[in-house]
């Protein structure tokens, strides 16, 4: 913030989008070939507007090949050889800041969510793929992933206290003492604090799964359709916090509630934090995830109805949920400088 950058909005243009080739049998197991197939999709729906972004696709040096031959149909993407762990660079990635003259971007510490999974190499993404994008590059102390931080684009900030006072992160420190962390390293000046997260969520609580900005001012989160939706109360009580918060110049929040996905099961048996929050926001596209639930649609027509100026398109992400996250946890946008 004292050299005069700060995080945009997503909706903001974007110069390329980073994603990576899920690549990890210890990530994915059997789902891994389905995860696959998902993030082809995925690739294919994002990339079929030739008003979208780019997409800048890391691959492991040993997936290259089956890689290629599974994007081979996909304008505009890029591959690059990089070495990761995991493909969360909404997580591992830095974030990118706009400001005075160039792009910038801003490196927080990484230890695994709260040392959960340690994967190789992915202590060392944000570093790495700092150099390689060049310009002015900041490095905070601070331990925190891209995906529990929601801005606005202007100076106010969405979090929860599950995940940014978590103790597997370091001594858990005041609202106060974080507000001014994330002003200096994001240029945000009020947080809205939330509680916590979705059921089973390894994140402990990242913002990107429960409550979203789509323009200023306006905050999207879900409401549980189902008697025996996991999130009930949990979402309820969301949108109560939403609705009696203030932006950072005293205005009450417009708080859109789309349906919830509802009673998601993984492969085992277990509730998965299935979320159309989930969302990344493209220059003309958003693409939404969705789990194969009756409220798939309902969800669509919703968030289509908060986003006039993009087309939301809907993409399978059952397969890649299996792995932790879905494609919000798997972008990281570069803003246009």
């Amino acid at each position: 913030a004292a050299a005069g950058y700060r995080m945009p909005a997503e909706w903001a243009p974007h110069r390329t989008c980073y994603t990576a080739w899920p690549a990890h049998d210890y990530a994915w197991g059997p789902a891994l070939r389905d995860a696959q197939r998902e993030f082809s999709a995925f690739v294919a729906a994002w990339s079929a507007d030739p008003a979208q972004e780019p997409l800048t696709i890391l691959v492991t040096a040993e997936c290259l090949d089956e890689a290629q031959r599974a994007l081979a149909a996909a304008p505009r993407v890029q591959l690059v050889p990089f070495a990761y762990g995991d493909i969360w660079f909404r997580d591992i990635a830095p974030l990118f800041l706009t400001g005075p003259g160039e792009l910038a971007n801003v490196r927080f510490r990484f230890n695994g969510w709260g040392g959960k999974f340690i994967y190789p190499n992915d202590d060392t993404v944000a570093e790495r793929l700092a150099a390689l994008r060049g310009g002015p590059s900041f490095v905070s102390d601070f331990v925190v992933e891209g995906g529990a931080l929601e801005v606005d684009g202007l100076v106010t900030c969405l979090t929860t206290r599950s995940r940014l006072q978590n103790e597997h992160r370091g001594t858990p420190e005041s609202d106060a003492r974080i507000a001014d962390r994330l002003r200096d390293a994001l240029g945000v000046c009020h947080v809205i604090w939330l509680d916590g997260g979705l059921a089973n969520d390894h994140t402990d609580g990242h913002i990107d799964n429960i409550a979203r900005f789509v323009a200023e001012g306006v905050v999207v989160c879900m409401q549980a359709q189902d008697d025996d939706d996991p999130n009930r109360d949990t979402l309820d009580q969301i949108a109560r916090d939403l609705q009696s918060a203030k932006d950072a110049n005293g205005r009450a929040l417009q708080v859109v509630r789309v349906p919830s996905p509802g009673r998601v099961l993984s492969a085992e048996g277990q509730v998965v934090p299935a979320s159309y929050m989930n969302f990344i926001i493209g220059n003309r596209r958003v693409l939404m995830p969705v789990f194969g639930t009756r409220w798939d649609e309902p969800a669509q027509r919703a968030l289509q109805a908060v986003f006039p100026q993009h087309e939301v398109v809907a993409s399978s992400a059952r397969a890649i949920l299996e792995g932790g996250g879905t494609f919000h946890c798997m972008t990281q946008q570069e803003p246009t400088p």
